[in-house]
């Protein structure tokens, strides 16, 4: 069998439930293309096993991305991607995913933990969308 395009984590911090970070979690990997139309999101028994979670929270989180059109359950064969959120800002990736990784290496020389970096990131996240205005 082939390998998951999407390798879920959890993280006790975030504040959401389990069931909605696997669904941010499918839900950014479709923004960015890492999965497309057809891809198979892994099984609901896979998902629990590797998270430590009940299996009714993966299938909770893949009911909604049914509801929201963005997967279809296969009975038997499993839950696919029925389409994508990407769009055409998609080619501009690459190159800003490389200043964010270099910047992410010169927070952690400057000795910023992952969670100071978060921090730092969300607020200037929130802040630049006033600068914006």
């Amino acid at each position: 069998m082939e390998e998951p395009l999407i390798e879920f984590h959890l993280n006790s911090r975030s504040g959401l439930p389990p069931y909605q970070q696997l669904v941010q979690q499918v839900r950014h990997a479709l923004r960015l293309g890492l999965l497309t139309e057809g891809d198979r999101l892994p099984t609901v028994k896979d998902v629990a096993k590797q998270m430590a979670v009940n299996p009714n929270t993966v299938l909770k989180a893949y009911r909604e991305l049914e509801h929201d059109g963005l997967v279809a359950a296969r009975p038997g064969v499993g839950t696919f991607v029925t389409r994508t959120l990407a769009d055409a800002s998609l080619a501009a990736h690459g190159a800003l995913r490389r200043d964010l990784q270099r910047w992410l290496t010169k927070a952690r020389l400057a000795g910023l933990d992952e969670e100071s970096i978060e921090a730092l990131f969300v607020s200037t996240f929130r802040n630049a969308g006033e600068d914006v205005a």
